[in-house]
């Protein structure tokens, strides 16, 4: 996994974890465009966990749910359970057709959840906004 952008210590990294090629894809080209964003990549959650549990530092995720190996409820259960991410925004886009998938991730807390196909134009306002607000948080503390 390598980062997608040039950074600078000021940048906002989101982690998108998606194992589509097609789907990771049109997400980084609708995310690369919120400014002060750098993207990292991870194409399966697996490696997501190797990255986030080796200290990078993600100021959001954007995740599929099925994948090989390890599937994004556990990747978010994880992240939730880690306590240094336990407030970080996730954002779910997904193919999983479970009518019981929403009430499952909303458990974890999870920000926003958006089925395949997706408008990469919605999930980059959502996130925007989701990174704005964290953004305020962090100022006002």
């Amino acid at each position: 996994m390598l980062p997608q952008t040039d950074a600078n210590p000021a940048d906002r990294s989101v982690l998108i974890v998606e194992d589509s090629e097609n789907s990771a894809a049109m997400l980084e080209i609708a995310l690369s465009s919120i400014p002060g964003v750098r993207l990292l990549i991870a194409n399966s959650a697996v490696d997501a966990w190797h990255t986030l549990s080796g200290g990078a530092a993600v100021h959001a995720v954007v995740t599929d749910l099925n994948m090989p190996r390890m599937d994004g409820f556990e990747l978010i259960r994880r992240i939730r359970e880690s306590g240094r991410f336990d407030a970080t925004p996730i954002v779910v886009v997904s193919a999983d057709t479970d009518p019981d998938t929403p009430e499952r991730i909303a458990q974890f807390g999870i920000s926003a959840f958006f089925a395949k196909p997706f408008s990469p134009a919605e999930v980059r306002r959502k996130l925007e906004q989701l990174l704005n607000a964290t953004t305020q948080d962090a100022a006002t503390r």
